[in-house]
């Protein structure tokens, strides 16, 4: 058997082809998919798509949010020699007619979307685009009318290491997003490690919401089922989410930090952190409230909680180890497979994210102090980019990740800021916004924040309000958010003192485009909706200003 993914497949389809490999809730009702059905159903798709002749390695789109018909199609695009290009189905049409253009799609799948009209003129009216089953979406060819004819692909061409696997369009916090390339191999690296190091087996569970047009989900869920022989359960909706991840009891669960905020927040809003701290201090009420919690949440099987995308502060990791999650926060980026580093359970440190990733990674920091890494996972390069390539990656194969790190005296890396998001106060220092974000977040009410001042005498943190906070008194926010302010003071250096904390009323979104389909900041965008105003911020007398 081999290593590769497609080897992985198959190995699973023949060994265990009666176990349920996909769970797709559809209008409330769970659909199983064993490993035979999903591979009779790729095999289809990739037969059709080999009648269309179209040359090998050619590039196939997929738009659509997660469903058991993402993962049916990636396979058949690999069955059928060809490269996937994964969309986010949150992309505004002008975003999706730059990448089917630039990516050269020969073919786009359109899926589980909210918005297929306003989306729909971005895609060429001579692209061939097929729909996922159970989704209607205007003006596509429908699944069954396109596989109609074809019979199950028996022979499937044995993938080469150099082979071409992906593109992956990164979400682009500045820019264009870029097309990043990986083949077989470094699709593999990270996730034959993981296997083994994890122990990753057939009885794992995962929980499929997160983007799978992002590194990590694709990682860390598609892979990791396909490394396994795992089962893959799916959200079916927002409204859904808790219901279904309650019902999946995912053994292996991957949030970003906001999604951990949101979990705490919810917790904390039924109970709060004077009560929890003191009833978890009790030996056997403690053990009998942890596991409530963790059941309300859906995670109390959970065998890892992964935390990645975008930095979590110390003491949210903290605060969930105190209720009996721990999590390990993992540091990558789409450029070398979603990993550099990760906290292991058995070496892990709050505030680093942990040592190289086993055997695959090697890291550095420059001279300046950049986190350098090479790895088999390292991407090929920029589609069509090769000056950007030259810039991230060099001669020697180190990947330039653009943030800043330290290493402790334990060899444990830390994520101190991006190399390029520093800003200089009129003081001539400069300051790492990220990290003294970080410390807003343990803060209950705060939903948002971002730190700001470049040209300004001091910086200042502009915050939006959580649904929590919306309902109390002006005088508590007020209050709560002086208390904050002066302990994140009282932990970052003299020159980054932040003078004021303004809070906004508009919330940072996908859709008015201040946050990228992961949900990170676009720090650009945000300091130009507020550029106007931060002047007369500094200048108003409190520290604290409610614009609401």
């Amino acid at each position: 058997m081999g290593h590769l993914p497609l080897d992985q497949f198959l190995h699973f389809e023949q060994t265990q082809p009666k176990k349920v490999y996909l769970k797709q809730p559809i209008k409330g009702e769970w659909r199983d998919l064993t490993w035979e059905e999903v591979g009779r159903e790729a095999r289809t798709l990739a037969a059709a798509l080999k009648k269309l002749n179209l040359p090998p390695h050619s590039p196939i789109a997929m738009i659509s949010k997660n469903c058991a018909h993402w993962i049916i199609t990636d396979i058949a695009i690999w069955m059928a020699g060809h490269v996937s290009v994964p969309l986010y189905p949150t992309l505004t049409a002008e975003s999706i007619a730059y990448i089917l253009e630039h990516s050269e799609a020969k073919l786009v799948f359109i899926g589980k979307l909210d918005d297929w009209k306003s989306q729909k003129s971005g895609v060429p009216d001579n692209l061939i685009k097929v729909q996922f089953p159970f989704w209607n979406n205007e003006g596509c060819t429908k699944w069954d009318d396109f596989i109609d004819g074809s019979s199950p692909l028996k022979e499937i061409p044995t993938p080469q290491p150099d082979d071409l696997f992906t593109i992956i369009y990164t979400s682009g916090t500045t820019g264009n997003p870029k097309g990043v390339v990986h083949t077989c191999r470094s699709a593999a690296t990270h996730i034959k490690e993981a296997k083994d190091i994890l122990h990753l087996n057939s009885s794992d569970r995962f929980f499929s919401y997160l983007p799978l047009s992002h590194v990590a989900e694709r990682l860390l869920v598609e892979l990791g089922s396909i490394y396994s022989g795992g089962v893959v359960y799916f959200a079916e909706s927002l409204d859904s989410f808790k219901e279904n991840l309650v019902y999946a009891q995912p053994t292996i669960f991957l949030a970003v930090p906001r999604i951990w905020l949101k979990f705490q927040q919810g917790i904390l809003a039924k109970i709060p952190q004077k009560k929890l701290k003191l009833l978890i201090s009790v030996p056997v009420i403690g053990r009998m409230i942890k596991k409530k919690l963790k059941k309300a949440l859906g995670l109390n099987q959970v065998r890892y909680a992964v935390c990645g995308a975008a930095p979590i502060s110390k003491e949210l990791l903290e605060w969930f180890d105190s209720i009996g999650i721990p999590i390990l926060e993992a540091y990558g980026m789409t450029e070398n497979f979603a990993l550099t580093s990760l906290n292991l359970p058995w070496a892990k440190r709050y505030g680093t994210v942990g040592k190289p990733f086993a055997q695959t990674t090697d890291f550095r920091l420059s001279e300046d102090g950049e986190i350098l890494s090479k790895s088999d996972a390292n991407m090929v390069g920029y589609f069509k980019e090769e000056a950007k390539t030259k810039e991230m990656l060099d001669q020697d194969g180190w990947l330039h990740s653009g943030d800043k790190g330290e290493l402790d005296p334990g060899g444990f890396l830390k994520v101190t800021g991006r190399v390029k998001d520093a800003f200089k106060t009129t003081k001539g220092k400069y300051v790492t916004p990220t990290k003294i974000e970080a410390l807003f977040e343990m803060c209950e009410l705060i939903e948002q924040v971002c730190v700001m001042g470049a040209g300004l005498s001091a910086p200042i943190a502009v915050v939006v309000l959580n649904d929590m906070a919306k309902k109390l008194e002006k005088d508590h926010i007020q209050s709560q958010l002086k208390s904050t302010l002066d302990r994140v003071n009282g932990l970052i250096e003299n020159y980054e003192t932040l003078s004021h904390v303004i809070v906004v009323k508009d919330i940072w979104t996908i859709e008015n485009g201040l946050l990228t389909p992961t949900l990170k900041l676009k720090r650009n965008l945000v300091e130009k909706k507020y550029s106007t105003e931060m002047e007369k911020w500094t200048e108003l007398s409190g520290k604290i200003h409610i614009l609401l």
